[in-house]
């Protein structure tokens, strides 16, 4: 477990643009995508996180949160021979109220897809059907800009 205080938006984006290279580092042979669970509070840096994971992964785009749309689609364009890695998809399940409602967006095809990487903001509004296999990171408001960070 790794445990890191963040005292702005910008070192919570590093953060998260620093854990890119490992995610696309990995040389396991996967059947599934890599998924990475974000739990935390609203406002705790969930999304400001993932715009650094996205930065990492050389996505150019500006990344927003999903929570209207459920979920959107990137173009990994970083290369990397180790890595067969190529979409980023960004799901947000805080207005999902049944797991099975995040099936309409070809969830479960997306997961079992080892060239996707996964993020899953509120990941326990769908937790009975999420893979066991998956990285969870936790965030944890400490005051309006630090934020505590706990990666399993």
């Amino acid at each position: 477990m790794k445990e890191a205080i963040t005292k702005n938006f910008q070192e919570t984006q590093k953060f998260g643009q620093e854990l890119a290279g490992e995610f696309l580092a990995e040389k396991s042979l996967r059947k599934q995508a890599i998924i990475i669970a974000l739990e935390g509070d609203l406002g705790s840096g969930k999304t400001t996180f993932a715009q650094g994971l996205a930065k990492g992964l050389g996505i150019k785009e500006q990344i927003t949160s999903p929570t209207f749309v459920l979920m959107k689609k990137y173009k990994i364009s970083v290369s990397r021979p180790l890595s067969a890695v190529r979409y980023f998809y960004h799901f947000d399940c805080y207005r999902i109220d049944k797991a099975w409602q995040i099936h309409e967006l070809g969830f479960e095809e997306t997961v079992n897809n080892p060239q996707n990487i996964v993020v899953i903001e509120w990941p326990e509004r769908i937790s009975e059907i999420l893979p066991e296999d998956r990285t969870t990171i936790k965030f944890e408001g400490i005051d309006e800009d630090r934020r505590k960070i706990i990666f399993e």
